[in-house]
């Protein structure tokens, strides 16, 4: 049985890391999609499929983000506890 007590602790940063690394997944699915076709010598996606694929590296943008907010945060937490 599960303690009723826990809470979900999740930290500064932790929503903006989580978000950009699904949005960097998708992007990587759609660099992936639109790729495919040019290795297979089928039809090419149409030029939006090309900017999907940018979603890479907006989601690695947002996990970075993620990442100096929690370092910022566990930096502020400890000056204040030392």
């Amino acid at each position: 049985m599960r303690d009723k007590t826990q809470t979900n602790s999740s930290g500064p940063g932790d929503r903006l890391i989580r978000a950009g690394v699904v949005v960097f997944f998708v992007g990587a699915v759609a660099t992936l999609v639109t790729v495919a076709p040019l290795l297979l010598d089928t039809t090419p996606f149409p030029t939006y499929m090309f900017g999907l694929s940018m979603l890479m590296g907006v989601g690695f943008l947002l996990a970075g983000a993620g990442v100096l907010k929690s370092v910022a945060a566990g930096r502020r937490q400890a000056r204040a506890g030392g």
